[in-house]
């Protein structure tokens, strides 16, 4: 069967895209992309053909372009190119040069598909790159989605050249015949796919001559075996992690009952960018004590009793050495002076003064605190938790450090952090949602009162 007919017969098993639909191809000037045209012009298809110039290799990259755009003419197609200073663009964003290419094509590719009203982005990938990236994945160290190759359509980006070899892909550019550009850095080990193509797969070939064939058919099973996967992480990650706001939260004693534990705790926490270190780090805490904090770039997990909590870093926020709660840094202090009706951060309160009238019933709210107004001494003020904090809490007599209220109440360590305190001088007079103290609740002989309403939590 004819090489274009192999392709025909491919697009239309895979449900590429329908015969009459326009396509982009993604055209370097190299012979996988070049035979792609040459295959789609013979094939009668509809498309188009994008260049990226992306500056690196001095007057050969023009040159690569002008070629393309000499071929787009010669099929008589649409021509679209652009230039990319890639190196100063991966510089500043501080990423490979490669990474910065990738990024910077594919978010071309799909501004000019959108525009110019094309269906889908072809690329020239062939079984090859395939299995490539599968080496590349398995030698970095990847779960199972990074052993499932590359996929034949993903969103708008197709790739009609998966059922051929690089092999063959060449000879038929001989034998037809047909020019293409060569690409010098192709030939450069310091890049890993090149190191896998040039050394590690030729000795696989040696050993194995028809090795592509079999690991292509190896890449199909595990995408299978990977829908089944994902079927089993997504019924796991229901059952043990739950949004709550910014936050997640992962039911402990469910989540430490997985099995298997650690492929499934990899799954559901490297979305967050936790790496191996760290999760191996943290099912090795799971009997320890509560409070371990583990970091990633974007994210941390905090061991919290009886469950994990993901949350978000703030802007600028780090992975410090210590991440205990550290009262030595200075902290927020917001004034309330007597008189004011309402304060706008870093909470919403009202404040409202009662006198005592026969028959008064203390709202049995959380959400408001009455307090005895002799007692009081203005301005009152809203801070943080600071190491050695303690209060009256209502109903008893007796002193008790704020750290150990917060474990009796079984606050996680973010309720801690985020924990206001409404203080009159240096006593607190309200945790702020959970309880007063006891020195200033309202009695008998009770005259004024100030009322505190939470009206909103900021």
């Amino acid at each position: 069967m004819r090489m274009v007919d192999l392709m025909k017969q491919f697009i239309a098993e895979q449900e590429l895209f329908a015969p009459d639909s326009r396509i982009l191809l993604a055209v370097s000037g190299g012979v996988d992309s070049v035979v792609m045209a040459d295959l789609f012009h013979k094939a009668g298809y509809r498309f188009g053909m994008a260049h990226c110039n992306f500056r690196l290799r001095d007057n050969e990259s023009d040159e690569d372009e002008q070629f393309v755009c000499d071929l787009a003419e010669k099929y008589g197609v649409p021509f679209y190119s652009r230039h990319f200073e890639t190196r100063n663009i991966a510089s500043r964003e501080g990423i490979s040069v490669q990474m910065a290419a990738r990024k910077l094509r594919y978010g071309w590719f799909e501004e000019i598909r959108t525009i110019h009203h094309f269906d889908f982005v072809a690329t020239a990938h062939h079984q090859d790159d395939q299995t490539e990236t599968f080496f590349i994945n398995l030698i970095r160290g990847t779960g199972i989605q990074g052993l499932h190759g590359i996929f034949p359509k993903k969103e708008r980006i197709v790739r009609p050249l998966l059922f051929t070899s690089r092999r063959e892909i060449e000879n038929y550019a001989y034998r037809n015949p047909i020019s293409w550009r060569k690409d010098r850095s192709n030939n450069d080990i310091k890049y890993l796919r090149n190191r896998i193509r040039l050394e590690l797969l030729p000795i696989i070939h040696s050993i194995n001559p028809d090795f592509l064939k079999g690991i292509t058919a190896t890449i199909s099973q595990i995408r299978q075996i990977e829908t089944f996967w994902k079927e089993e992480i997504n019924r796991n990650t229901l059952k043990v992690m739950q949004q709550k706001g910014e936050e997640l939260r992962v039911d402990l004693p469910l989540f430490a009952k997985m099995n298997p534990l650690e492929p499934l705790a990899w799954e559901m926490l490297s979305p967050y960018g936790f790496n191996e270190t760290a999760i191996r780090d943290l099912l090795g805490s799971i009997d320890k004590e509560s409070g371990k904090v583990f970091y990633s770039r974007t994210h941390r997990l905090i061991k919290d009793r009886n469950q994990l909590i993901i949350i978000p870093l703030a802007p600028g926020e780090g992975n410090p050495s210590n991440v205990n709660i550290d009262s030595s840094k200075e902290e927020p202090l917001f004034s309330i002076e007597k008189g004011n009706v309402t304060i706008m951060e870093p909470l919403v309160l009202r404040f409202t003064l009662t006198t005592i009238g026969k028959g008064y019933e203390i709202p049995a709210s959380s959400l408001i605190a009455c307090l005895n107004l002799q007692h009081l001494t203005f301005p009152l003020t809203l801070r943080h938790w600071k190491t050695g904090d303690a209060f009256y809490p209502l109903g008893m007599n007796k002193r008790k450090k704020l750290s150990d209220f917060f474990i009796d109440q079984k606050f996680s360590l973010p309720e801690k952090e985020n924990c206001w305190l409404l203080c009159s001088g240096n006593h607190i007079v309200w945790v702020v949602g959970h309880r007063i103290d006891h020195r200033f609740r309202v009695t008998s002989r009770t005259k004024e009162i100030l009322c505190v309403e939470i009206l909103s939590l900021g």
